[in-house]
């Protein structure tokens, strides 16, 4: 199947953080899904809409109006993780707003993927609080994605979502390697040419750590990423204010 117009909506996940482009932005899974398609075809234009620090409502609300009027035929709709470390999380409007999104983009005749949270708790232990509320919005993707025909890359579902070598320092986003690790789950689910599963094959073993290391680690990540998290909303800031779209036409890929 050729693509002519690929719109990716969403939060810093769709936005490309950890993902740098040399450039001082940020490449992510989305551009790296682009250029693949485009090298295939020979072109495509690709617009992202999404920005850092948005929610599932303020997805629907601003983004979403202006991904149908650009007519797409690929979309990626993704979101929840914001919603995930709010005060309270609730999966029923969550999903209501996700599958809007989805149907709507569906009902225009664009394919459709989104992609499951992968359990954080090895990653970051102080994940574990917030367990099953991960576990919630993945059953409500699955859900979601039942019923309006998107197509569901089940990251949760895989060992390998869960290494720490694919996550960046924030221990929040993808660093480079797990950018281009969903960008090639994604492609397989398009049965994009030369796709293969081995998207989901595990690392290889890595050295044990000692729990001096995981102190240290711990103290580290505290002090660099989750204090300032927590400052900052308690002062009711996102660190989304102020920020554009990287992408906000649709351009030619290559």
């Amino acid at each position: 199947m050729r693509f002519e117009r690929y719109v990716a909506i969403g939060d810093s996940t769709s936005e490309g953080l950890d993902d740098p482009d040399g450039q001082g932005g940020y490449r992510g899974w989305a551009n790296r899904l682009a250029e693949r398609i485009a090298r295939e075809q020979g072109n495509l234009l690709y617009a992202n809409l999404a920005i850092r620090g948005r929610t599932t409502r303020q997805i629907r609300d601003e983004q979403l109006a202006r991904a149908l009027a650009m007519k797409p035929d690929l979309a990626t709709v993704v979101a929840g993780t914001n919603d995930v470390l709010r005060r309270h999380f609730e999966p029923v409007p969550f999903g209501a707003d996700l599958e809007l999104m989805q149907r709507s983009l569906v009902d225009l005749g664009a394919k459709v993927l989104t992609f499951t949270l992968p359990d954080l708790r090895p990653v970051m232990p102080l994940a574990r609080i917030l367990g099953s509320r991960v576990e919630q919005l993945n059953d409500t993707i699955r859900a979601a994605c039942a019923r309006s025909g998107a197509i569901l890359v089940d990251l949760a579902a895989t060992e390998v979502g869960s290494d720490p070598r694919l996550w960046s320092d924030d221990r929040l986003h993808a660093n480079s390697a797990g950018h281009a690790r969903i960008a090639e789950a994604l492609a397989y689910h398009l049965d994009l040419p030369g796709t293969d599963p081995s998207w989901a094959e595990p690392l290889p073993d890595r050295p044990r750590t000692t729990a001096l290391d995981v102190v240290r680690a711990e103290l580290a990540w505290t002090r660099r990423h989750l204090l300032p998290w927590v400052w900052r909303h308690l002062r009711g800031r996102s660190s989304g204010d102020g920020r554009v779209e990287k992408r906000p036409e649709l351009t030619p890929v290559l």
